[in-house]
């Protein structure tokens, strides 16, 4: 009767100790009003602000299409900046319900971290940015050289891996944000600055001569970033799985932010109405009404519109679609269905 009286305590006790399996985020978010999305503190194309204080970019779109989908306001949105060493933190311990700022999803992320990461929205690898000046053509030939680089991200392991295996040294010189790694990289504090490649991009774009610096041809890594969850909430980590996943497929089958209306009421495709919320009761499976990836399209149109419009030829950084392009393009981006 002890022994039985013991185990009951420990079963108790484990319970208490234990969160719940679903943490009604969709409720709590819901409540309030406003959806905190954890961003960086600052990158052109993903994540700025621009003249008037108002956040731009890349991710805070797909930020902003959340809260449409969930509150149908894409301006219900709570921006919360976060370095690379602190945002895994803030999301665990509650000051965000979404993680939306260049994070590249690793095993180790996943799993020792307790974060559900929800898909890919850019295939991105780490490379070198290097002044003109310096002469040199290929991150090989960076013997010795001073590297700046972010502390708490994957481009750290990424930097020591390339170095030792390739039998040559350098000096890390540790930063936190991407503003701290421009101004020392323009104030000569180092050779060379490490960071994703589009990172580096919406950085040179910056620069008042950026003729002047160049990107170096080695990718040393498989860098695809990600929107990450909290474990522990299937149910809103669905949310903004599928939300990401409708935006892709929304470019497929060519559903734009201007056309939505116009497709619903005239479109023989499933697959369309699917996503619009003609067919189907898939709102239901995610706990929200069948217009919410309709919400989501047109509060900042479908993932082509989001890259061209902060990252794309047509603007300052320049970026082609690459392996961002669609599958049917070449591309690796490829959506499960709405279905």
């Amino acid at each position: 009767m002890r022994t039985l009286t013991l185990s009951l305590a420990i079963a108790a006790i484990a319970l208490i100790s234990t969160p719940p399996a679903n943490a009604a985020t969709l409720d709590d978010v819901q409540t309030r009003g406003v959806l905190r999305c954890i961003i960086n503190t600052g990158l052109i194309g993903f994540a700025f602000t621009d003249e008037n204080g108002d956040w731009q970019g890349f991710d805070v779109d797909f930020c902003r299409a959340t809260a449409a989908a969930v509150l149908d306001n894409p301006d219900a949105v709570e921006f919360i900046n976060a370095t690379g060493k602190t945002r895994f933190t803030m999301l665990n311990s509650g000051e965000g319900e979404v993680l939306y700022r260049n994070t590249t999803i690793t095993m180790s992320r996943d799993t020792d971290l307790k974060l559900t990461f929800l898909g890919v929205n850019y295939y991105d690898g780490q490379g070198f940015i290097v002044p003109r000046a310096l002469g040199v053509s290929s991150a090989h030939e960076l013997d010795g050289a001073s590297v700046c680089i972010q502390t708490g991200t994957t481009t750290e392991l990424n930097l020591a891996d390339f170095f030792r295996s390739n039998g040559i040294s350098y000096e890390p010189v540790p930063i936190e944000t991407n503003e701290e790694a421009r101004v020392s990289y323009l104030a000569g504090r180092c050779d060379a600055y490490t960071t994703d490649a589009s990172g580096l991009a919406a950085t040179r774009a910056t620069f008042d001569d950026p003729g002047g610096h160049i990107i170096l041809p080695e990718i040393i890594s498989k860098e695809p970033l990600g929107p990450a969850v909290r474990q522990g909430d299937d149910q809103w980590a669905d949310i903004v799985r599928w939300v990401l996943n409708a935006l892709i497929e929304a470019e497929e089958y060519g559903i734009t932010a201007d056309n939505t209306a116009l497709l619903a009421s005239t479109s023989d495709n499933p697959s369309v109405l699917r996503i619009l919320g003609e067919e189907g009761s898939y709102g239901e499976f995610i706990g929200l009404d069948n217009q919410w990836a309709r919400r989501a399209i047109e509060a900042v149109g479908n993932y082509g519109e989001i890259f061209d419009r902060h990252l794309g030829p047509s603007t300052a950084i320049g970026l082609e679609r690459g392996l961002n392009a669609q599958w049917t393009d070449g591309g690796l981006l490829y959506a499960p269905p709405v279905r």
